[in-house]
């Protein structure tokens, strides 16, 4: 807040943009914003996924401070309905979140580009104990300085309040050991096999150590080796995963939450959509635990965890009948089983807080999260049950108790979680464990790693682990080469490059092709999985005879270093049999690219050449021959409209004559015309001709 004000009044007329991962907290942020600034009502704005495109460009014209999440600015970024040259400075919560292709990266990068006096500041109370990573952030915001304050130092001391942690164990009863033996037999038979094909010297593997073996088996196929033996160790590796994840439910979860992961699997074997799911629901040992796990439900047994939370809560609630407690749990239906718990306790009202609905789950959508924490403040609810959507930004004041359902070996997320207590008064802190299982192993890991990442702030406190970044020099003013993307591919890592190349980016419904570089030049793009999904689903022949017939040049842009014959079970002769249709039946040529950055340097150049005025070419390819055809031919000419746009703007309006007279809001109303799109034709019929 006091950096905002300093630097609002430094540059008058300049903006503060202030960006957080989730709509919860930047209502917050804009909450407090309003309270200590002082400002008009009018200067504020709040950017969220609920304002649409061309409300946020409008309010982006008249306000000062805009508080929002960063998918949504990304896209007005993309798009260019919103600009960076007059934000003073830049203020990224959560900052650890800025690394890979993190929407923070991005607009960093452009901002550090365009803004005409730039300051960024990044904020978070767990940056993580990688000091790599933690350097990759520095490099991705561009830090020149860290500043880092600890419980210690004296102008933080006086502020917190004590939070102590304590670990709970308990014991899994023999009926779930029995269930953990056969399905640790079976993980470990799965294992034994993948050893004895070469790929792996031990038979004791983290989840870790299995997803990146995965990965590399699948990288082998990805260059071409196309053995049995390799396809074999890929299908024993994704078993193994599946069983894995099945032991951990029901060392870390319980009986019911393991029962609805089995049921999943054996409806997915019997439909045929996992070959992994149906050698599993062959296995001898597999199935043993299928039907274990199925008695132990039809008898109500269940993790003792559930018992303890219950009675950890009333015991809470019997020392302050007004204490407000907090139950972070890993997943969903734990979470439903734990409020179920405790809402059978007397004077309990709890309620589960999670993220937005997926199919056949539970599920709140935005608007219903902010009510059930507004009634968490008022005390309506005293008991919430949260899933990951409650580890970051909720402001509650005063909760007493953090219980968490198992541990989890990030410490950021440890973190997180403990740092929703102890805002205002002393707060408590409770992990349960399960003795001899996986909540030990991660009880561990996160303590070390919480170790590590405190060793790493003294590094930074001491100076010693950032070099600065310099920030990019200012795009200077140029020819502004303009390209049409669809917008189904905002955010996509093209779009992203192509706006790095200085290129200028509109988002439209394209209704064939994903960029278009002129009026006549339009690129289908494709990775080479998307490729050869779209051909055995038939969804490429139509694309490819939509854009034959909406565009005198059109364009297949296949990105990917894979071999094309190795990404899904089908014949070589099928996919050499597509490629010559493509380049020889309807005469589009094909280009191959390795990655996003290549993509967009393609599709730069072609936009350059397309729209260089000095280049003397032909504007269309072919002469009409039916008068209707002549009218399409006209018609599709203009600016973003290709064959289809063509017959639809000239059915609507009956003539070239009246189509030609027509305003922009007019235009609007047939389907797929955008703002963008009306403007140019407008501007194509109105301008006076000049050449050259």
């Amino acid at each position: 807040v006091m950096l905002a004000s300093q630097r609002l009044t430094q540059y008058p007329d300049s903006k503060v943009l202030f960006l957080t991962p989730t709509k919860p907290l930047a209502e917050q942020h804009l909450a407090t914003l309003e309270r200590h600034l002082g400002l008009p009502q009018e200067a504020y704005a709040l950017f969220t996924g609920a304002v649409s495109p061309a409300e946020r460009a409008a309010l982006w014209q008249k306000t000062r401070i805009v508080v929002g999440t960063p998918q949504g600015v990304e896209n007005d970024v993309l798009g260019n309905k919103i600009d960076l040259t007059h934000v003073s400075l830049l203020v990224l919560d959560e900052a650890h979140h800025a690394t890979g292709n993190y929407s923070y990266c991005f607009l960093a990068k452009q901002y550090a580009a365009r803004a005409r006096f730039p300051r960024i500041l990044g904020l978070t109370a767990s940056p993580g104990s990688d000091l790599e990573k933690i350097r990759e952030i520095c490099r991705n915001l561009f830090v020149e300085a860290v500043e880092v304050r600890t419980l210690q130092d004296a102008d933080v001391a006086p502020y917190v309040q004590d939070i102590t942690t304590d670990w709970v164990e308990v014991d899994l009863p023999e009926p779930l050991v029995e269930v953990q033996k056969l399905l640790a037999d079976c993980l470990r038979v799965k294992l034994a096999a993948v050893q004895h094909l070469g790929y792996v010297h031990r038979l004791q593997m983290s989840r870790k150590e299995l997803l990146q073996l995965q990965a590399q088996l699948h990288g082998e196929i990805a260059q071409g080796s196309y053995d049995g033996a390799l396809l074999h160790a890929v299908s024993l590796v994704a078993e193994a995963l599946k069983v894995y994840h099945a032991l951990e439910l029901l060392e870390t979860q319980g009986i019911a939450a393991l029962s609805k992961y089995l049921q999943k699997l054996e409806a997915e074997a019997r439909q045929g959509k996992s070959k992994a799911a149906r050698n599993l629901a062959a296995d001898a040992l597999f199935k043993s635990a299928c039907v274990r796990t199925t008695r132990l439900v039809e008898a109500n047994v269940e993790h003792p965890k559930l018992a303890k939370t219950a009675a950890i809560v009333q015991e809470e609630l019997a020392r302050d009948p007004q204490a407000k407690t907090i139950v972070f749990t890993q997943y969903r239906d734990s979470g439903v089983e734990v409020v179920k718990a405790l809402r059978q306790l007397p004077g309990m009202r709890a309620a589960l807080f999670v993220g937005q609905a997926k199919r056949g789950e539970t599920g709140l959508s935005q608007k219903e999260q902010k009510a059930m924490l507004d009634e968490f403040r008022a005390g309506k609810v005293n008991a919430l049950v949260c899933t990951s959507v409650g580890e970051e930004g909720l402001d509650i004041p005063a909760v007493d108790l953090v219980l968490f359902y198992e541990p989890i070996p990030s410490a950021i997320r440890h973190i997180q979680r403990r740092g929703r207590t102890g805002r205002q008064r002393a707060g408590r802190v409770l992990v349960l464990v399960t003795k001899g299982t996986r909540d030990a192993t991660y009880r561990w890991a996160a303590y070390h790693r919480e170790k590590r990442m405190h060793h790493v702030l003294r590094q930074l406190k001491r100076g010693l682990a950032v070099t600065p970044v310099e920030m990019p020099v200012r795009q200077a003013a140029g020819q502004q080469v303009q390209v049409v993307a669809d917008y189904r591919e905002k955010g996509s890592e093209v779009m992203k490059q192509l706006v790095e190349l200085g290129l200028v980016l509109q988002l439209e419904k394209l209704q064939a092709a994903d960029y278009l570089c002129s009026a006549q030049c339009a690129v289908e793009f494709k990775t080479v999985e998307d490729f050869v999904s779209s051909l055995i689903d038939g969804r490429l022949l139509e694309q490819l005879k939509e854009l034959k017939r909406s565009f005198a040049k059109p364009l297949v842009i296949v990105q990917g270093t894979q071999d094309i014959y190795a990404v899904r079970k089908v014949h070589p002769n099928a996919i050499r049999g597509m490629l010559a249709t493509i380049a020889v039946s309807f005469g589009i040529p094909i280009l191959q690219t390795k990655n996003a950055l290549e993509s967009a340097g393609l599709i730069a150049v072609i936009a350059r050449r397309e729209q260089d005025t000095s280049r003397d070419v032909s504007l269309h390819a072919k002469k009409p021959l039916t008068l209707s055809e002549q009218q399409e031919y006209l018609v599709s000419a203009l600016p973003g409209v290709g064959l289809k746009m063509a017959q639809a703007l000239l059915k609507h309006f009956g003539t070239v004559e009246r189509l030609a007279t027509a305003t922009a809001e007019e235009l609007k109303n047939v389907e797929g015309v955008g703002e963008v799109i009306a403007a140019r034709i407008r501007e194509v019929l109105e301008k006076e001709y000049r050449k050259g």
